[in-house]
């Protein structure tokens, strides 16, 4: 892979305009070359001279002594720069010194004077020096801010620790240690100490252990990515901390065990428990309880608990916190790494193309700025390994690494191949079935209308759920495609998140189970003697929505429990709102259920059904019922309803009057639902037909620009990209137009409820099915775009990660936030 590709392949997606802009400058070094070009096929005297003598260089070269694939002890190689090996240079002019000095201007940075501006093509090459100030700039800046981010959080987390510790210490000891048995402790593991280590220095060869520890850091380094300066500093503070450790020792055989003792009771005496005064516990769990709190404006601190349950949430918080933090000091490294290669890489580039010696100078200052020589991210990365290895993982350093540095997930090929077989099978019973039905002529039968009002409204239910999870497999594919980082949009756990082929395996076995079923249930007559069905295949879309639902909340770690529960949590969220905290996960499934009212219907008709009716003789009456028509009105409300209910919380919170107009999008759309429903049950009525008629018209349209203007951040007139936005990930603008012609025409496809459109070829419930099915294609379009605006608005503001809820609370923190 070419380095610009693996470049942009390892970028944070959120960081992506902080990076070194490689594709422009290489550009800019394609301008010289065409300008090279130009002239060099320009009619000069003695060319075809010219021309012979370097053809008859490069002959006499293929004659020369082979200069060795490795170099060859005691012998120097020389400095010819007509080598074989180094390839035949175009031009014969080599500079001796650098074309460039690099000066660093302080506030307005560095900048660099090229000295052969006044040759032929010259300004091309300034305004590619020009260019790469500015990015030079660009990167040490922001790096600079990052870096002072993290020492900032580093200080706050360290106040943590402390609290931490005490905290642990008045647990396990609530009455308190004795100075007198702390003291005798603290002498006896100093002894145990200096005398083990005094041993193993005494066995161990000079240097032995050094090698060792030197070789380890040089490979960790690799193979995170680090340079080979990452590496030396490592070794260096390592080398300081083993002389240190060696001069303790000789110290304690001189002067006698007494200093050590009194040094390493210095080191390791317990944390001061006071620190404990001046700290309260955030309750930053979100619960109804909490919500009620915070509407009667009681404080969400509260008083210290020293018990073994309160310790262990506190643990699992800063475990968090920690693992977070870590994240960051990894792609702040990799950040640094990364930009340090590509300026390398083409200021290479720039010698091969103009045969200067510009990258050794350039890159000195590179190495030497803040991006290249600040140690702060390796040191601060070390003390977080040591200290959550010792905290939070009992001192096991593979089980601490293997939380701090998730391993990659690895695509299986038995889950492709299960995919693909799962989806073939789909697609064949499907041919099966259309068979079925037309060599037996079953639409024709007598017990067609009847299996129409009741099989097919049952079985529909599993169409719409398989239908919207391949819609959203196409959206991860995609989302992966342009490097949305739904992932991290989503909260998903590192190493959770589901990859299409996941989804659409968890799709297409739902619905090979379901047309298994339908061609067991496709019996269109009932037995002639007894007048009804076989019991066991009428239930069959039972038993199958049952086991649905067993697999949804079985709690075995099997078939992907962590995105299960995910699912389950937000779906709680949505039902119990707004008594919890709206979270983009939460909102993003409750506009899925708004499109998936026909499904919530089905689900109410399976109660219906099998409760009250007849199943055996496929008697259904439940639209003769007075309570089945009350709650067809109520499910059908229930997810705009929840939407509208977590739209006034974030309106109550963020104080955001684009709440207030977004919860009035989902009102109005109520009033439409709610409407429409009452004209399809009450046929004829003129009045309901235009009250439907007008309020869905109105419902459509604010929706319509709800999702263009606000959702999509599209329909910008002042754009660069006219009438969508600036940024755009698919470069293909048509795309957009596309996508908002389609959203207009499946948003209005419910004109068909009001204008009784009617074809004799399809059955009413038919017409029900695909009106939904249009809807569900709808939202899997508007998924894309949204998170695809959601993303751009977290690049725009370099927002990689989320903010981590601490455990603690100080006293002098609440001081200064008042103060502010």
């Amino acid at each position: 892979m070419k380095f610009g590709k693996e470049f942009s392949s390892q970028m944070v997606p959120e960081w992506q305009q902080a990076y070194m802009d490689y594709d422009y400058l290489k550009t800019l070094l394609k301008e010289i070359i065409r300008f090279k070009l130009r002239t060099n096929n320009a009619p000069t005297r003695g060319g075809a001279k010219n021309h012979q003598s370097g053809g008859l260089n490069r002959k006499m070269t293929l004659y020369r002594a082979f200069s060795g694939l490795v170099s060859t002890p005691g012998r120097q190689r020389r400095s010819n720069p007509h080598d074989v090996e180094e390839g035949i240079q175009l031009t014969g002019t080599t500079t001796t010194s650098g074309p460039i000095l690099v000066n660093n201007t302080g506030e307005r940075g560095y900048e660099t004077t090229f000295l052969m501006a006044a040759e032929e093509g010259g300004e091309y090459e300034l305004v590619f020096f020009r260019r790469l100030d500015d990015e030079f700039n660009k990167v040490s800046k922001f790096y600079k801010e990052k870096v002072e981010e993290v020492l900032k959080e580093a200080v706050v987390l360290n106040k943590q620790m402390d609290a931490l510790i005490a905290f642990r210490v008045k647990v396990e000891n609530p009455e308190g240690w004795g100075w007198d048995e702390r003291s005798v402790e603290i002498t006896r593991l100093a002894s145990d100490i200096s005398t083990s280590a005094a041993a193993i220095s005494a066995s161990t060869p000079a240097g032995a252990k050094s090698m060792k520890v030197r070789s380890q850091a040089h490979m960790e380094a690799i193979q995170e990515g680090g340079s080979s300066r990452a590496g030396q500093l490592q070794d260096e503070d390592e080398d300081e901390e083993e002389e240190e450790a060696q001069a303790e020792i000789v110290a304690s055989v001189s002067t006698g065990a007494s200093d050590v003792n009194t040094t390493r009771m210095r080191a390791a005496r317990p944390a001061p428990l006071d620190i404990l005064d001046r700290v309260t516990i955030n309750n930053t769990k979100e619960t109804p309880r909490s919500t009620i709190k915070r509407v009667l404006q009681v404080s969400k601190h509260t008083e210290l608990k020293f018990s073994r349950e309160n310790l262990m949430k506190v643990e699992e918080k800063l475990k968090h916190a920690f693992t977070v933090f870590y994240q960051k000091l990894r792609l702040l490294k990799s950040y640094s790494f990364l930009n340090v290669l590509a300026f390398s890489k083409v200021l290479k580039k720039y010698d091969k193309v103009t045969s200067r010696d510009a990258t050794k100078p350039y890159m000195k200052v590179v190495d030497s700025s803040y991006l290249g020589s600040s140690d702060e991210v390796v040191r601060l990365m070390e003390r977080v390994e040591a200290t959550f290895i010792k905290h939070f993982a009992n001192a096991n350093r593979t089980k601490g690494m293997n939380i701090l540095r998730p391993k990659a997930k690895r695509e299986r090929h038995r889950l492709t191949f299960s995919t693909g077989f799962s989806a073939g099978c789909v697609f064949s019973l499907i041919v099966a079935l259309v068979a079925i039905i037309r060599t037996r002529n079953l639409l024709q039968e007598e017990g067609q209308k009847q299996y129409m009002n009741t099989m097919f409204p049952l079985y529909s239910f599993f169409g719409f759920i398989v239908l919207h999870i391949i819609m959203y497999a196409a959206n991860v594919y995609y989302w992966r495609r342009y490097k949305v980082n739904y992932s991290f949009i989503f909260g998903f756990k590192q190493g959770t998140e589901l990859g299409y082929r996941q989804v659409l395996l968890v799709g297409f076995s739902i619905g090979v189970f379901a047309l298994l079923c339908v061609l067991a249930n496709l019996d269109m007559e009932a037995n002639p003697k007894t007048k009804d069905y076989k019991t066991f295949t009428e239930l069959l879309p039972l038993f199958l929505l049952l086991a649905m639902f067993v697999v949804l909340v079985l709690p075995f770690n099997f078939f992907y429990r962590s995105s299960r529960f995910f699912f389950l949590t937000c779906l709680f969220h949505c039902l119990a709102a707004p008594l919890y905290k709206v979270t983009l996960p939460d909102f993003f499934l409750g506009d899925q259920l708004t499109s998936q009212v026909q499904a919530l219907r089905s689900i109410e008709f399976y109660i219906c059904y099998y409760g009250w009716g007849d199943f055996k003789h496929r008697q259904n009456t439940c639209n003769k019922s007075s309570v089945y028509n009350t709650f067809f009105f109520i499910v059908a409300v229930i997810p705009y309803a929840s939407r509208l209910l977590q739209c006034m919380r974030r309106l109550f919170e963020e104080k955001n009057p684009e709440q207030g107009w977004n919860g009035l999008k989902y009102f109005l759309t109520i009033v439409a639902v709610c409407l429409r429903t009452a004209y399809s049950i009450q046929k004829g009525q003129i009045a309901w037909r235009v009250l439907a008629a007008i309020s869905s018209a109105a419902a459509a349209i604010f929706s319509t620009y709800w999702d263009f203007i606000h959702d999509w951040g599209l329909l910008n007139r002042t754009s660069k990209n006219r009438w969508l936005r600036d940024k755009l990930l698919i470069p293909q603008k048509k795309v957009y137009f596309i996508a908002m012609i389609l959203n207009v025409l499946l948003r209005f496809a419910w004109i068909q409820t009001i204008l009784d459109f009617n074809f004799s070829f399809m059955h009413r419930q038919t017409m029900v099915t695909v009106v939904a099915s249009l809807e569900i294609i709808r939202r899997g379009i508007w998924n894309f775009f949204r998170l695809e605006n959601e993303h751009l608005n977290n690049v725009g503001k370099y927002r990689a990660f989320k903010s981590v809820p601490l455990p603690f609370n100080y006293d002098e923190d609440e001081d200064e936030d008042k103060d502010n």
